[in-house]
């Protein structure tokens, strides 16, 4: 099943789960399904896999060129993860969702191109995989600031995120680059 998100095309994808009393099994990606679901037809290109401890924040992290599509989903734990839209010349430019994705729910957020990504962690550990559709490149990537007020993303947290010093030194949205 694929539910749309307050940004036309962030997308909530949720599985078919088949368990009994051995456990469960899904698919947690098939090409033809997701063309099928979505209307999109993406080439996947690399698997990143993250581990973080409670109320570690990364984000928001975009490739200014070679934009990456994501499609991300939680193995183990629970975090609020967050798109912010950065292309200028889209109705949503500087809005932003969130959805909580756990191991327990199952789904799955697609991320297009042209979006700022990050997320919390909620429970005391997680495990993030997400596929993309290009590599990375360090030399294209940004950061969009986590708190950055224009945006103001609400994250499910009354204490300071722990954030990488790059994430830190995340700049404003009137100071970064975008997409046209």
């Amino acid at each position: 099943m694929v539910t749309r998100t307050a940004l036309t095309d962030v997308l909530v994808l949720e599985p078919k789960v088949f368990g009994d009393d051995r456990g469960f099994f899904y698919e947690s990606f098939n090409a033809r399904d997701f063309e099928a679901a979505t209307g999109l037809n993406r080439t996947f290109v690399q698997d990143n896999h993250s581990g973080s401890v409670r109320n570690v924040l990364r984000g928001l992290h975009y490739q200014v060129q070679r934009p990456q599509g994501k499609l991300i989903r939680v193995l183990a734990g629970e975090v609020f993860d967050v798109a912010v839209d950065l292309r200028r010349s889209s109705p949503e430019f500087g809005h932003w969702t969130g959805v909580t994705l756990s191991a327990q729910n199952r789904r799955q957020l697609w991320i297009p191109e042209g979006f700022g990504h990050g997320f919390l962690v909620l429970s005391e550990y997680a495990e993030l995989l997400y596929k993309t559709t290009d590599f990375w490149y360090p030399e294209f990537e940004r950061c969009l600031q986590w708190n950055d007020a224009t945006v103001g993303i609400q994250w499910p947290t009354d204490d300071t995120p722990i954030v990488s010093v790059k994430d830190a030194a995340g700049r404003s949205l009137s100071d970064v680059e975008i997409f046209s």
